[in-house]
């Protein structure tokens, strides 16, 4: 969950971030070149007062004060190209020039500096330049009115370049990018914290749920932080699972207690029908069919205790040669196979994992007893054992008649057995005592198809130490 929340977050906080960056940066560089065209404003109102002055004579001529007074203006001019490196001139209305700087610059046939010139001659300032940005090499162009008894005689243009203009506003971009990055550095922090205040609890009743799914059934929800409706949430699920065990904890005893109760009684009304055997005629069927149920029955009450047991007891988990122990319950079934003509193989090499050796022992017992009976004459089961990284695995074959999908769906719950095989010994709870046991200390069984036929089942166990 965290995976697909973070990555949103992080999307809205930037597009945040965007959204208050960029109105910034676009107002900053407006800014800077604002205060470019005020001062350039300035210059060409001083340039526009000095020209004033100077007069133009029809032929041409003028007297050594207009001569004065324009060669102050050129001065001025010269200077101020010198200093800020700012082209500069003077403009009658024809486009001939009163006086410019430096000498070789000259009105322009077209272009910006013409458009600003023409604006200026209809008596007003040209309009604001437009924006220039960064990554864009051209000047800023501001001309003015030089206005003599109302008339505009001639027009000052200064035609600026914007390389430092646009190194402020690159600088100004680049503080606030890295105003932005920590921004966001600290967003995403922000966001990582929160997640995990959020998602704590979240994660705590994801692993809790699943050691109890597991068998684990006292584990609980610790006290996390989190919001007040997880923390709520975590306090029923305790609730629940603390009625849930309860309930079958009454199940468990209840099959207990009953199966205990039961077989007293049980072996009392055999032995009574085996003494009403010894005075009717021998070979009597009702009698033999009679003992052979209460046998059954006494079989189905051993197994149901069995069973309360197997998922009322702790595992008693430890370093176990599983090899060795797979290669003793292989020879300890070895005279059962051959008594019913079965082939009886293994491959047992040694490896180790943690394990409860009378609970898998009990487990391998159920699952053997199972091949073996179910595998018809002359053919094979064959147990082999491995391990593949944090697991070991005892597999467990059989060339019987197997069973359908359908079944294997089925296969390991209480008192199921295939519509094919009733009339086989058996009370259907052999499987699921072996899967109470090997759950209570973390292992597993799955069952899957043998081929070309026949039943393949895969017991599990971890290599590593059980969690504390």
């Amino acid at each position: 969950m965290r995976t697909r929340l973070l990555p949103l977050l992080i999307v809205l906080m930037a597009a945040v971030l965007l959204a208050l960056g960029v109105p910034l940066a676009v107002s900053l560089a407006g800014a800077q070149q604002q205060k470019v065209v005020v001062d350039r404003i300035d210059d060409t109102a001083r340039f526009a007062a000095l020209a004033q002055f100077v007069t133009d004579s029809p032929d041409g001529t003028t007297d050594a004060f207009e001569n004065e007074r324009l060669a102050t203006l050129s001065s001025e001019l010269r200077s101020y190209y010198d200093v800020y490196g700012i082209r500069a001139g003077v403009f009658y209305r024809t486009g001939r020039a009163m006086a410019h700087a430096p000498a070789e610059w000259s009105l322009p046939e077209e272009g910006e500096v013409r458009d600003a010139f023409a604006e200026a001659k209809l008596s007003r300032r040209s309009h604001d330049p437009k924006q220039v940005w960064p990554w864009q090499r051209r000047n800023l162009v501001v001309a003015s009115p030089v206005i003599r008894d109302g008339d505009v005689v001639a027009v000052v243009v200064t035609d600026s370049p914007t390389g430092q203009l646009r190194s402020r506003t690159l600088h100004g971009w680049l503080v606030i990018g890295a105003g932005e990055f920590a921004a966001m550095l600290l967003a995403v922090g922000a966001a990582l914290r929160l997640t995990g205040w959020v998602l704590k609890p979240v994660r705590v009743l994801d692993a809790t749920t699943h050691d109890i799914a597991t068998g684990r059934l006292k584990s609980r929800v610790a006290a996390a932080g989190g919001p007040p409706e997880l923390q709520r949430l975590a306090r029923s699920f305790n609730e629940m699972a603390d009625n849930v065990e309860d309930v079958l904890e009454q199940q468990r005893a209840f099959v207990a207690d009953a199966s205990h109760q039961l077989r007293n009684p049980l072996a009392a009304l055999l032995l009574r029908i085996e003494l009403l055997s010894f005075e009717l005629p021998e070979g009597n069927q009702e009698i033999a069919s009679v003992q052979a149920e209460g046998k059954r029955l006494a079989q189905v009450l051993d197994d149901l205790l069995d069973l309360a047991l197997a998922e009322h007891t702790e595992a008693d988990l430890k370093v176990t040669d599983i090899g060795e122990l797979a290669a003793e319950r292989l020879a300890a079934w070895a005279p059962t196979a051959e008594a019913k003509g079965v082939r009886l193989v293994g491959d047992c090499p040694p490896t180790t994992a943690w394990a409860d050796p009378v609970a898998l022992s009990s487990a391998l017992d159920a699952v053997i007893d199972n091949a073996v009976k179910f595998t018809p004459e002359e053919q094979t089961v064959e147990v082999t054992v491995a391990s593949n990284g944090d697991t070991s695995t005892v597999v467990v074959t059989d060339q019987g008649p197997g069973l359908t999908e359908e079944e294997l769906a089925r296969v390991g719950d209480r008192f199921w057995r295939s519509g094919r095989h009733q009339n086989i010994k058996g009370s259907g709870l052999g499987l699921s005592i072996s899967r109470a046991l090997l759950a209570a200390g973390g292992g597993s069984i799955a069952y899957g198809r043998h081929e070309p036929h026949g039943l393949k089942v895969t017991v599990t166990v971890p290599r590593s130490a059980p969690a504390a």
